[in-house]
């Protein structure tokens, strides 16, 4: 992923032009995502253990989605790594803003694709085009390890839009980085030392920015406040 983006990066410099794996490049346009498709095979045997004997979805499975489901805010930081990713995860705009889970549904945070039994897995909605891979799918499986191990129940899976429900992931990186300082279980699967590490780096990206005065308040503030 990282030579495709740089491949592109090169390609398009060389026509003069620039390409981008912003979050949300555009103001009117939907963002760039980068979408995890997730599930757990047993090591001996080699089959899909999300599925149960009768092809139907067996506990594992539903408590994986019950990990992503409860530390899916926490862990938005490595899905959601800049302050821009979080223009992206908003209504209406083909990105998720809550932490349900539907069957074939894009409206939500977790997707189960329509599929057989050997291929039945989860997708997880809500890393952007800016999200490290290596960080991503490691937070990723992480929750749903948690949800394994600790034998988490998920909610209902909705039907119809998931816009109509509350938005309860976090607005802003501020926000996501306070849900993960304070998620012990999170942190010591990924490691608290690589957790500090990687929120001292955050957080003085954040002290940079709130030192940038947009051209938005310029443009609303400046004449009329």
């Amino acid at each position: 992923m990282f030579l495709f983006k740089r491949t592109v990066r090169q390609a398009a410099l060389k026509h003069d032009m620039y390409a981008t794996f912003m979050a949300k490049p555009h103001e009117h346009e939907p963002g760039s995502s980068m979408h995890i498709h997730q599930s757990v095979l047993d090591f001996k045997t080699g089959k899909n253990v999300f599925a149960g004997k009768d092809g139907k979805h067996s506990r594992l499975f539903l408590n994986h989605i019950g990990g992503l489901q409860r530390y899916l805010a926490a862990a938005l930081p490595f899905w959601a790594p800049n302050v821009n990713s979080y223009r992206r995860l908003v209504p209406e705009s083909d990105a998720p803003t809550n932490v349900h889970w539907a069957i074939d549904n894009r409206t939500v945070s977790l997707r189960v694709p329509s599929s057989n039994p050997a291929n039945l897995r989860v997708e997880n909605r809500v890393p952007g085009a800016d999200a490290n891979p290596y960080l991503a799918f490691a937070a990723s499986l992480a929750c749903g390890y948690l949800g394994m191990i600790e034998r988490i129940k998920p909610s209902e899976a909705v039907t119809g839009s998931a816009y109509r429900y509350a938005h309860t992931l976090p607005i802003n990186l501020d926000e996501a980085l306070d849900k993960l300082n304070y998620t012990k279980s999170l942190k010591q699967v990924l490691g608290e030392k690589f957790i500090t590490a990687y929120q001292d780096v955050k957080f003085e990206e954040m002290q940079h920015y709130r030192r940038v005065i947009s051209s938005w308040e310029r443009e609303f503030l400046l004449l009329n406040v």
